[in-house]
Order: C-alpha cells, then structure tokens, then sequence
C-alpha cells in the first residue's frame, strides 16, 4: 500500500559493521526520493534472570560518550543462527551459559535509516563458566533487582533501547 521501489542505490560507505547507502526511490504517488540507508548484519540481545536479579553489562559506548546499562548483546556473524549468537554473546559477555533460552521476538531499533533487527532472548538456569569478552571489548557485569531495575530505567539511568524493550517485553510475556 505504502510501498517505495528502489530505482537506484550508491554505496557511500563501507565500515566494519555497517555499510551506508544511498538509494533513490519511487514513492508511492509516483514522486521521487532519496533514502540513506545504514545496513547491519542483524544482532542479538540476551536477558539472563538467576534468582531475582536480571544480569546486564556496563560498557562505554563512543557513539553517545557515555557508560551504558545494557543486556548482553552482540552482531550476527555470517550465516550464523541467531540462538547460537544469543548463547555466545551471554557467554562472552557475562560468563554464564544458560539451561534454557528463550526467543522473546524481534525488534527494529531505528527502522527510518537502520536495517538491523535485533532478536530478543530470556535465559534462565544460569551457570558461570568465566567471561570471554572480545578483545576490543571492555565491561563488567552489573547484577540489578528486577524491582531496582524500573526505578534506574524510570530515572533514566538505564536508557539503552534494546535493554528497556526486552525487559519490558519479558515481563509482558510473564517471565519476570
């Protein structure tokens, strides 16, 4: 109904995770426009509950300077299963590998120029096996009562999109 058709596209960028485009579209009266499109191999988030607390990361994050409150989380390596991601990317960034992941469902967290999906995951039957952060990774694992947890995201201590969706969709789903 809405749809646009992509008559052409220019490659302006091509990074590490991202490669940028600029497409020329038809829109759908007919009128032309262009779109600048950020592409991303998709990721994975991971919410790990063990005994009350929900575990999380705190990292830096260049892009906004700041130190962030975040579930583990991680890109999808080439042709990789995105439940395989979510059980490495907990296991890499917190330690723990869980007895039961389950797919909560997926979000776009920026769909007007970002093609990536994140999957959201809940893991449970957590057992600590010892971090395995990438090598230009540096975080810690921070341990915050579910109660605690609406307070710091209500006072905007916790403001990372895929962290504030994912516990939100888990405690509508009756996980939490």
């Amino acid at each position: 109904m809405f749809a646009e058709k992509q008559l052409s596209r220019e490659k302006v960028y091509s990074g590490k995770i991202i490669d940028v485009y600029r497409d020329e579209v038809s829109l759908p009266d007919g009128r032309k426009s262009v779109r600048e499109v950020c592409e991303h191999p998709g990721a994975v988030a991971v919410l790990a509950a063990e005994r009350g607390d929900l575990l999380f990361v705190r990292q830096y994050r260049y892009a906004v300077s700041a130190e962030l409150i975040e579930v583990p989380a991680g890109k999808l390596e080439p042709g990789e299963n995105p439940e395989e991601a979510a059980r490495r990317e907990l296991r890499e960034e917190t330690g723990f590998q869980c007895a039961e992941l389950l797919h909560m469902g997926s979000i776009c967290p920026s769909p007007g120029i970002l093609s990536e999906v994140i999957h959201l995951y809940f893991a449970r039957g957590l057992t600590f096996i010892g971090e395995q952060p990438d090598e230009d990774e540096f975080l810690s694992t921070v341990r915050i009562p579910r109660e605690t947890f609406w307070e710091m995201m209500l006072h905007g201590e916790i403001v990372d999109a895929k962290t504030v969706c994912a516990v939100n969709i888990a405690r509508a789903r009756g996980l939490l």
